[in-house]
């Protein structure tokens, strides 16, 4: 143990000392000295004044803050401004595999003026290291259970930020023909102003961005067509969706902000 220059040293080892050979008690300069006693009462305590834990720091306390706990997410006020404005929203980017939907959505959370989150279903799931279900090694219970936690960890996710003033960009690959686990179960876990969007380019554009996807992320064609096949039951469903083919990722996220804006306006029935 380190002392002061001129503090007075421990004194010697005796009777009564503590465990490094000195009294808990020892006089130095500064110190309160021994704990207050409280008079003794009849079959009571008499020993040193119980110490209460001090209470939780106050909001104006450094590195304390108050966080509005996330409910569901109501339908956004209309943007008084062109585009999605300055508006707080959620948003859901539905597609296949090889759509586009990570990358678009990142670039259209990053260029808006306002903070705004992006969430991947897929980068969820894969938080699960050691039992990861791989629905390419066989959709089954584990992968199908897998699925619906991470959808329900992205809308508490989701449902946290906008509470806390954050938009936030959710993608999934949703299928039209399951609706209780998909969309509904999205619109279950987030809330009613959940803005969904369907991002569906053709199916050689899919399968050319798929080839070029390394690990997990990469499905077979066959697999790939059977998905984007599935996807085709959102034309009709009364959902906005953008056929991406022959548009770059610059102009997918500026068209999305359009759709996004008409959406608040005047919300899809879903």
């Amino acid at each position: 143990m380190q002392h002061a220059v001129g503090a007075p040293l421990p004194p010697p080892q005796g009777p009564g000392s503590g465990p490094v050979g000195w009294s808990h008690q020892a006089q130095h300069p500064g110190h309160p000295g021994p704990p207050p006693t409280t008079p003794p009462a009849p079959g009571g305590w008499s020993g040193p004044a119980p110490h209460h834990a001090p209470g939780p720091p106050s909001r104006e306390t450094t590195g304390h803050v108050q966080l509005p706990p996330g409910g569901p997410v109501p339908l956004p006020a209309p943007p008084a401004e062109p585009g999605t404005g300055s508006a707080t929203l959620a948003v859901l980017l539905i597609g296949p595999a090889g759509a586009g939907k990570t990358t678009v959505a990142k670039l259209w959370a990053s260029r808006r003026r306002v903070p705004t989150a992006h969430v991947s279903l897929d980068d969820v799931r894969e938080w699960v290291c050691s039992g990861f279900a791989d629905p390419q090694a066989g959709w089954n219970d584990h992968s199908e259970a897998q699925y619906r936690l991470a959808r329900r960890t992205c809308g508490f996710a989701a449902r946290n930020f906008l509470a806390n003033g954050i938009s936030c960009i959710l993608d999934d690959a949703v299928f039209p023909d399951r609706p209780v686990v998909g969309l509904g179960g999205w619109k279950r876990h987030v809330g009613p102003g959940l803005l969904p969007v369907v991002l569906l380019p053709g199916l050689e554009i899919v399968l050319e961005r798929n080839a070029a996807r390394s690990g997990n992320r990469r499905l077979s064609d066959e697999e790939v067509a059977r998905i984007h096949g599935r996807m085709a039951g959102w034309y009709g469903s009364g959902l906005p969706i953008i056929d991406n083919s022959t548009y770059d990722v610059e102009t997918t996220a500026r068209v999305l902000d359009d759709i996004l804006a008409r959406s608040i306006t005047s919300p899809p029935a879903w």
